[in-house]
């Protein structure tokens, strides 16, 4: 094989890249961040950001266990179509429960492609401060309940393939060191 080739080959090598952690933990930050780092190192990313895909793949779904649990197989069919057809696939989605996301991996696992879990472990007095979207004010207002890690379950990952606190270093070494994982396993 040569340089060229060997080169080709490694950018057309796709993997899904899943995010989970509280609201406001840093994610979508971190993933789009490490999307820019990817792109400018010739990959093909997509960022399946957690908001964008209840607004059009999952519009109709609540909040209830079922309709979290559909909601995350969902985009994990969808991260592991576009990632077997040679995508870098970041996937900053809350994804609360641990039976949810092991079975996307399953579903990875299954077909061949690569996934990595990566668990931005912020904690929840720390995202209530960052609160970007204002939900952790609402909640403590009373305008909504069922708010993931407040007053609705997050199940921690067990064994997540990389922890980030994210409270404690800039959203560039989150990234980086992200991408030193994917590069010592072979996907970025």
């Amino acid at each position: 094989m040569t340089d060229t080739q060997e080169l080709q080959e490694k950018h057309v090598t796709g993997a899904t890249i899943w995010l989970t952690g509280l609201p406001s933990a840093g994610k979508t930050t971190i993933a789009h961040e490490l999307a820019g780092r990817l792109r400018g190192e010739g990959h093909r990313v997509e960022v399946l950001d957690g908001d964008e895909i209840r607004e059009f793949l999952s519009a109709g779904l609540g909040f209830s266990r079922e309709d979290r649990h559909t909601n995350v197989q969902r985009i994990g069919f969808v991260a592991e179509l576009l990632a077997s057809n040679g995508v870098k696939v970041l996937v900053p989605v809350i994804a609360p429960y641990e039976d949810s996301r092991e079975a996307v991996r399953k579903r990875h696992m299954t077909e061949g492609t690569p996934y990595v879990e990566v668990h931005v472990a912020t904690p929840v007095d720390v995202c209530s401060v960052r609160d970007v979207k204002g939900l952790y004010a609402k909640q403590a207002a009373g305008e909504i309940s069922g708010l993931t890690g407040v007053d609705d379950p997050y199940d921690e990952p067990r064994n997540p393939d990389l922890r980030i606190e994210s409270q404690n270093q800039t959203v560039q070494e989150s990234a980086a060191q992200l991408h030193a994982l994917l590069t010592e396993r072979g996907v970025a």
